[in-house]
Formats: structure tokens, C-alpha cells, sequence
């Protein structure tokens, strides 16, 4: 049947060929032209090689923590030497003091080598929450077995990584996100559920998945209406660091 629906169309076609190349190059231009549009222009976004795109909002450059702030209140506390800003323990998490809904973000982060003796969830644990509320799970999974939906590249606790792209504990690795934030009716009801795609050190790990609901440690996620919100990266008791961090509002 499926040769025979092939042939069929090779058939149909072969006419509607053999007549465009009785036209002439104006009269194919003029064709072409009923399914071309000029307007708008796309804009223009300077991309130099090795730095933020030009339209990039730049939250951290290796520079200051001026961008973000102790979820808890007061200025971010982490650490900042060497171009990086490093969890500081015990400090808690931080976030950025603007509020973002769609959003392309990129985050370079490092866990710190393993010379604790450390496997599972207690290795490098850290994340990177999109509305401070959803969750894209940093952890050292080079070698190192746990619960799927929460290893490095997942979105914790739904969806595990397509692969494994993690590379060994302190190397430099790279997220590259485009979180489609959810949409609620006036009266609360969800609309349409977030979506999130990851890019992992270049490898796509999450290929548009749908969200449902916020991240939660235990239990199922449920949706509740909410506007836009910060970024938030995590304290989870473990010295990871991050560094490059933009992002572009979509």
C-alpha cells in the first residue's frame, strides 16, 4: 500500500513538473513570490565569539553578585574568587532581584572533586529553578548512580535526562535552558503547562518535555497560578560553583 500511495503521487506530480518547465523564469519568479513575505525584518543580535549575545540580560560575569540577593533577604553571601561565585554553606539559596517569565538562560557550573567520599544526591548537589519554582537538577553524575529523575540534567523528580552528558567532577559544564513559563486563566486554572528544553555540555537532555506542576521533593507537583519570578540557584550543602550566567527574555 505504500508504494502503491507513492506511485500515485509520483504520478500526479510528473504533470505539474513537466507544466513549470514550460514557464518562464518570470513567470516561476512571479509563483515563488504568493508564498514569500518581507516584513517584519527580524532584528539584528550581535553574537561575538565567547560572550553574551548583545540582547542578553548578564547576571553573572565573574565580577559582583549585584544581580542577586538572599532568598531569604539581604545581599547574596556565596563565595566569588576567580571569576566564579561558589555556594556558601549554610547560607541558603540566592536569587536574581528581576523577575523573568520565557526565557533562553545559560549557566556554566562545577562541582567540586569528590575527595569526601561522597555518592548519590550528597555529591555536588545544587539546582537551577526557573520561576523559583522548577527545577533543573546540578549534580556530580560522572560515575555515580542514583535515582534517575534526579540526577544532573534532569528535571527533578519528572523527567530523567535523555543521555548522560555529565562530565568528571570539576570540569566546567554548561546548561543551555528555554523554559516556556505556564499560562493561568483569570480565575486560577491552568492554561497551558510549562515546557522545558535542556542542552546539557551541547547535548539535548530534555526535548521540549512538559512540566507537571513545580518541583516537589515528595509527592506529585501540582500547578498554582503565579506571575513571574526570579531565577534561584540552590544551597544544598555542597561547594558547587557557577559562572557565566545570562539569559535572554523570550
Amino acid at each position: 500500500m505504500r508504494y502503491t500511495a507513492s506511485l500515485l503521487a509520483l504520478l500526479v506530480a510528473i504533470p505539474a513538473m513537466a507544466q513549470d518547465a514550460d514557464l518562464t523564469r518570470d513567470e516561476r519568479r512571479a509563483r515563488a513570490e504568493v508564498t514569500e513575505y518581507w516584513q517584519p525584518v527580524p532584528k539584528l543580535v550581535a553574537t561575538p565569539a565567547g560572550q553574551p549575545p548583545a540582547d542578553a540580560i548578564v547576571l553573572f560575569d565573574g565580577n559582583n553578585l549585584d544581580a542577586w540577593q538572599a532568598v531569604e533577604g539581604g545581599d547574596a553571601e556565596w563565595t566569588l574568587a576567580d571569576g566564579a561565585m561558589t555556594v556558601a554553606r549554610g547560607k541558603g539559596d540566592i536569587r536574581t532581584r528581576q523577575s523573568f517569565c520565557d526565557v533562553q538562560l545559560h549557566v556554566e557550573w562545577r562541582s567540586p572533586p569528590n575527595d569526601q567520599g561522597h555518592d548519590s544526591q550528597d555529591r555536588g548537589n545544587s539546582g537551577i529553578f526557573l520561576q523559583s519554582l522548577y527545577e533543573v537538577q546540578v549534580l556530580d553524575s560522572h560515575d555515580n548512580p542514583t535515582y534517575v529523575n534526579g540526577q544532573a540534567g534532569s528535571i527533578y523528580k519528572q523527567h530523567p535526562p535523555l543521555v548522560n552528558a555529565s562530565r568528571a567532577p570539576g570540569e566546567w559544564q554548561s546548561y543551555d535552558i528555554i523554559f516556556e513559563a505556564p499560562i493561568f486563566a483569570e480565575n486560577g486554572a491552568l492554561r497551558k503547562p510549562a515546557y522545558m528544553t535542556v542542552i546539557h555540555n551541547g547535548v539535548v537532555v530534555q526535548n521540549h518535555a512538559e512540566l507537571q506542576g513545580p518541583t516537589e521533593y515528595i509527592g506529585l507537583p501540582r500547578y498554582g497560578a503565579h506571575d513571574c519570578a526570579p531565577i534561584q540557584l540552590q544551597d544544598h550543602d555542597a561547594d558547587v560553583s557557577f559562572r557565566n550566567i545570562w539569559l535572554r527574555p523570550l
